[in-house]
């Protein structure tokens, strides 16, 4: 169990991370959101033993884990972590990358759990391809199989799928989250992508301001945002008195109603139209099957 116990960090007297409290489970996936510079990042780095803390303790298990003043090796050997940059072997192949940390000593074991690595990352055909040649997004997934390499017991990952296309992203979230289950590899994700979150994320801490401001499961925060940061994180919404944060699919436009508005623009939104209205002399968002003509006067109703 990772537990992190009143941690708080800054690089000089301002402090990025104030009274950081939470435990993770082995096999836990904890996804860490928050807006840019709120410490996400900085929070992985603390965790791996990249900077002495200012105040506090952060133990895995019984180890207590320590910053450079304590070891000459930054990390340690039951813990990875993936960052933005990916710190490959350019010149040598997929498969080379994966399989350094593998004992050579046991070559059809170590050719067995590359293989697998890479079906996990899902990079089949680039088994033997330079890392040079490859793209960001293909580069990223290198760097997550070769973490997974050496069997962490947590793996710490900042952003890990920002670089990969969207059409590859759901089916390598679900490959690498249900490795990690399997394997009971605790798990930290620093994520703005709400999609890294939903479905995978056993918990979830949003800092805003150096702390943390909530803590619960997905599900909860989803259907019980109690402040606009946490509802920006999941889909469009509005500040509607007297209903408070409303989701624009929790907007229905109807015949008749006391809530009446004048339709501003329509954004095709996929499987349905996100349509913006003058309410109250301020714009708000209502998730709608059709396009509406701009200028047209419209009625909703809340269905929270």
């Amino acid at each position: 169990m990772l537990q992190v116990k009143h941690v708080s960090f800054g690089y000089s007297e301002t402090k990025i991370l104030k009274a950081i409290d939470f435990k993770v489970k082995a096999g836990e996936n904890l996804a860490v959101i928050g807006e840019s510079g709120s410490g996400k990042s900085t929070l992985l780095k603390l965790i791996y033993g990249e900077y002495d803390l200012n105040k506090g303790q952060i133990f895995w298990n019984d180890e207590e884990i320590l910053g450079p003043k304590y070891n000459l090796v930054i990390g340690y050997d039951f813990m990875k972590y993936v960052s933005q940059e990916f710190d490959l072997m350019p010149f040598t192949s997929v498969e080379d990358n994966i399989g350094k940390y593998l004992s050579r000593f046991y070559p059809e074991e170590k050719e067995k759990r590359t293989a697998e690595l890479i079906k996990v990352v899902e990079l089949e055909a680039f088994a033997k391809t330079k890392v040079k040649l490859l793209s960001g997004g293909q580069k990223q997934r290198v760097a997550i199989a070769r973490a997974l390499a050496k069997e962490p017991e947590i793996l710490l990952l900042d952003e890990p799928f920002s670089h990969i296309d969207n059409f590859k992203k759901q089916s390598l979230r679900r490959s690498v989250f249900k490795h990690l289950k399997e394997n009971n590899i605790a798990c930290i994700v620093a994520t703005h992508d709400k999609n890294d979150v939903l479905g995978f994320a056993d918990e979830m801490i949003v800092l805003h301001h150096s702390k943390i401001i909530a803590k619960n499961t997905p599900q909860h925060l989803y259907n019980n945002p109690e402040l606009p940061l946490i509802a920006s994180f999941f889909s469009e919404f509005n500040v509607i008195e007297p209903f408070g944060i409303v989701y624009a699919h929790q907007l229905k436009i109807v015949e008749q109603s006391d809530l009446k508005a004048d339709v501003k623009a329509s954004y095709f939104n996929g499987n349905s139209w996100l349509i913006e209205v003058d309410f109250n002399s301020e714009s708000i968002f209502i998730e709608n099957e059709n396009e509406i003509q701009k200028n047209s006067t419209i009625y909703f109703k809340t269905e929270n």
